[in-house]
């Protein structure tokens, strides 16, 4: 039960430590202080349920499922594509770094509809947790300990980047550094949007 717990682990480690749209923005949340705790919590619920719903069977029925594949790739780059042309539009409009990016901007439930969008509407999110995943603990016995372990990994990933990047606000007081930062994000969103795409 122990090893195939840790599989699950080290897998959901593999697959979620790529920097992506969702991570961008718990890091930035982070950065900001801003609903850090709903943020981390909504990504890692949402990671728990997909994961759950490809161990348990899921992805068999997603895979068959095309059109909904279509719909959301092209749902997903829409989102993703104003979110990058906001974050870019937020590098050239400010100039005074993170201590002016303290007032939070946006309410708690506009913060987690935006979270809810990187965590549902992206198909990669799928791709590696419900039909990967899914997959993949085909060949262990103790489903229940192989799932515990994936999700285990999400909460420990989102909770740690969250609240890990307290520890980077001090290179970010630099209003350069911020500007830098949404530029990077604005690139990986195209980047991930025109991936969508092909």
């Amino acid at each position: 039960m122990a090893a195939t717990y840790f599989s699950g682990l080290l897998l959901g480690f593999s697959l979620i430590l790529a920097i992506g749209a969702q991570n961008a923005f718990v890091l930035k949340q982070g950065l900001l202080r801003q609903y850090v705790f709903w943020v981390c919590l909504v990504c890692a619920l949402s990671d728990a349920i997909l994961i759950c719903l490809g161990v348990f069977g899921f992805a068999s029925l997603l895979s068959q499922q095309v059109w909904l594949i279509q719909a959301m790739k092209y749902f997903g780059a829409i989102f993703l594509f104003f979110y990058g042309l906001r974050s870019f539009y937020n590098a050239y409009k400010a100039n005074n770094g993170l201590v002016a990016s303290e007032q939070p901007t946006t309410t708690l439930v506009q913060t987690l509809i935006l979270c809810l969008s990187f965590s549902w509407l992206n198909p990669h999110v799928y791709l590696d947790t419900v039909v990967l995943l899914g997959s993949i603990s085909a060949q262990y016995m103790d489903k229940v300990a192989f799932a515990s372990g994936a999700v285990s990994a999400s909460f420990i990933f989102f909770f740690g980047l969250g609240f890990g990047a307290r520890l980077l606000r001090p290179i970010f007081a630099n209003p350069k550094a911020w500007k830098i930062l949404d530029v990077v994000i604005g690139i990986v969103m195209w980047m991930i949007a025109l991936s969508l795409l092909r």
